[in-house]
């Protein structure tokens, strides 16, 4: 919200758009007060360069590498949702600018959890079949 309100004052008060300003101010004094890790402020500055830069005036301008995301021309409501409705209904990394290793990174996380979570439903006992919880696992993982 207020991001919003420093973006319209910024807007509407200067005569050209102070881009290096609304980066400091989102990046450093709205979100960065915030983060306390380096590498995680360092990523929201990079991000914030990529959306607010005088390239986002520009009708076509791709905002990611496949050209999948792009700045449309200005419309109405209807024009925006129709676009979004275009977009996948969950969005690559490069999305939101990160590297392709990052949905790797993600896909391995779950996959641990979720395996986890398995495990951790599994009876701790044998139930009379002589199994061990892991050969029971197995098993209904070949069936899948």
């Amino acid at each position: 919200m207020v991001s919003r309100k420093q973006l319209r004052i910024f807007v509407e008060d200067y005569d050209e758009v102070p881009y290096k300003v609304l980066n400091y101010v989102g990046a450093e004094v709205n979100y960065g007060g915030r983060v306390t890790d380096g590498k995680d402020g360092r990523l929201i500055s990079t991000i914030l360069r990529t959306y607010i830069c005088p390239e986002v005036m520009v009708d076509g301008h791709k905002l990611s590498a496949s050209g999948k995301y792009y700045v449309i021309p200005p419309g109405d409501k209807e024009d925006y949702l129709d676009y979004i409705r275009t977009l996948p209904l969950n969005p690559a990394p490069e999305a939101f600018g990160l590297h392709a290793n990052a949905e790797i990174t993600t896909c391995r996380i779950e996959t641990v959890t979720l395996l986890g979570n398995v495990l951790a439903m599994q009876p701790k006992a044998g139930g009379g079949s002589g199994q061990s919880r892991e050969t029971v696992i197995g098993a209904q993982a070949r069936e899948l």
